[in-house]
């Protein structure tokens, strides 16, 4: 096969092939038993994260991802409420009617792959646009701004 150094190997990969990448990766991170499993998570904390995120690193992030979850993120109508970090589980914990404790699990491991496919200087974009206890649940340490 031959590739294109520039393109990511996501990218040169079918769309399908690209979503089972990722399914696989959150299905590693969460210790899912199985890839439907992990595929609810996914489409979960996707559409969660759909509700909460606009403008230019919505457009960004769904250019990074598969093309999958990328309809989940990009179907979403925008929720003008804000969130933080812990609103954000306690919202998707409600919608599935799972337990915080599981859907906090779900969260972290999805946005792990998320954070693989966008990369750090992107993740750090949608951090800024987010209200606050969101770079817990992409695994990053909450820094307090400067004065």
């Amino acid at each position: 096969m031959i590739t294109d150094a520039r393109v990511p190997l996501e990218r040169q990969q079918s769309h399908g092939t690209a979503y089972e990448h990722m399914l696989e990766r959150v299905r590693y991170e969460g210790a899912y038993p199985t890839r439907e499993r992990a595929d609810e998570a996914v489409r979960l904390v996707m559409a969660g994260l759909g509700r909460r995120l606009t403008g230019d690193e919505r457009v960004d992030l769904a250019a990074c991802l598969p093309l999958e979850a990328a309809r989940v993120l990009t179907t979403q109508i925008p929720d003008p409420r804000p969130l933080t970090g812990w609103e954000f589980v306690k919202d998707l914990a409600a919608r599935s009617g799972a337990s915080l404790a599981s859907t906090r699990w779900d969260t972290g491991s999805v946005f792990a792959a998320v954070a693989a496919h966008a990369g750090p200087h992107l993740i750090n974009r949608i951090l800024r646009r987010l209200p606050t206890g969101y770079a817990l649940l992409f695994g990053q340490a909450e820094l307090a701004p400067t004065t």
